[in-house]
């Protein structure tokens, strides 16, 4: 994943060189000036165009070789407006009292370092879950406590470490398709993003990659509005449908150069891949790395493209704990971006100390469970499981 500008850096950086060798030839070598310094180019980062990453399999992607996980048909994530699959209420509709703000019932609260920037203190051998949960109604549940939860991996009971409930910042990539077939949805989807970040928590850090057959970081990491507005306007809608390149570009990105410990990602497209280098198994992989990001993806699919786009975007949502969206038109996509705002300040945070030891490789399950007087149904949406060892402890 490249800046845009990062070619026009690239010719300027030549073009001052080679201007400056000129000055330094004919000048008096008694002044003692030297040339002017160039800008620094942009560097690239992973997934740049014409270098791909490494295949999810082999040894230097994950740090141990494993097999590929076969991705089944269908998945329980997705969520329209309006159904019984998504958290789609107002903020206070069917929830119990506020919760936010409360001190964490275990362990620690986050801390703000020396830039302002609120960081999960956690041990090493700790696993973090960032969990959703809702009742049979599909209403979004705020007011459990740590003794409602029973974390299983690899269907043995975990104890739980840490737990804390508070709307803290999160590192988000805004990852929107700017192929062709986007053209007269652009300005819809632009608007939702939008109010995405404004319905967020105002301190999250957010970046912009835009996607076709190639895909750019646009805007690195701010919370202006103002910059993700003019990132999300750089549209050229041609090309082709590199998604998965494009969601592993950028988890890796958040991965690599985020301080906080939530990630998420928010994705637009609306049609199928057919120019990535990553499969969709190889995707998953790379997202289901310790600490990956939650996806939360919609898909504005027409019905020639819907069965296979379908499948793929429900699949990386459920593995990941968020939420596949199929809306019918592109004018529900404003409520959506709305909901997921509100979905992503209402989870739970749950660490857990894993019985068996990071370093003893292979893909390890989770599960999930709630129970608390008064419901009779609770469903927790976290992620499905985690490769280990794919992440140094959180700063």
């Amino acid at each position: 994943m490249l800046l845009r500008n990062s070619r026009v850096l690239l010719f300027s950086f030549l073009f001052i060189n080679i201007t400056g060798l000129a000055q330094g030839i004919g000048s008096n070598p008694s002044s003692g000036n030297a040339p002017e310094q160039s800008p620094e180019r942009s560097k690239p980062l992973p997934g740049v165009p014409g270098q791909p990453p490494q295949p999810a399999n082999s040894p230097d992607a994950s740090g141990d070789q494993q097999p590929q996980q076969q991705v089944p048909e269908g998945s329980s994530s997705t969520g329209q407006p309006g159904s019984s699959q998504a958290p789609s209420q107002s903020p206070n509709q069917g929830q119990a009292p506020d919760s936010q703000g409360q001190q964490p019932e275990n362990g620690p609260p986050p801390t703000a370092d020396d830039a302002g920037v609120f960081v999960f203190k956690k041990e090493v051998e700790e696993i973090v879950l960032h969990a959703t949960v809702v009742d049979e109604r599909n209403r979004l549940i705020t007011n459990l406590d740590k003794a409602a939860f029973t974390v299983f991996e690899n269907s043995r009971p975990q104890p739980i470490t840490d737990f804390r409930h508070q709307d803290v910042p999160v590192a988000m990539g805004i990852v929107i398709d700017n192929s062709g077939s986007m053209r007269e949805k652009r300005d819809k989807v632009n608007k939702a993003a939008i109010n995405l970040v404004k319905s967020s928590n105002p301190d999250d850090q957010i970046f912009v990659v835009n996607f076709n057959d190639e895909f750019y970081l646009d805007q690195d990491y701010t919370s202006d509005i103002n910059k993700l507005r003019s990132s999300l306007e750089k549209v050229e809608t041609r090309g082709g449908t590199a998604l998965y390149d494009a969601i592993v570009a950028s988890a890796d990105h958040l991965k690599k150069s985020s301080q906080l410990q939530r990630k998420v990602l928010f994705v637009v497209t609306d049609g199928e891949d057919n120019a990535s280098r990553e499969s969709l198994e190889q995707a998953i992989r790379r997202l289901q790395e310790e600490n990956g990001p939650t996806v939360y993806a919609i898909g504005i699919l027409g019905e020639e493209k819907a069965r296979r786009a379908r499948r793929a975007l429900e699949v990386i949502a459920d593995r990941t704990g968020g939420i596949a969206f199929l809306p019918r038109t592109v004018d529900e996509v404003d409520e959506i971006s709305r909901t997921v705002a509100h979905d992503i300040r209402n989870q739970y945070t749950i660490g857990y100390k894993p019985s068996t030891p990071k370093s003893v490789p292979g893909y390890r399950s989770i599960h999930v469970d709630a129970r608390a007087k008064g419901y009779k149904v609770l469903m927790v949406r976290t992620r499905t499981g985690y490769y280990p060892g794919q992440e140094q402890a959180a700063r």
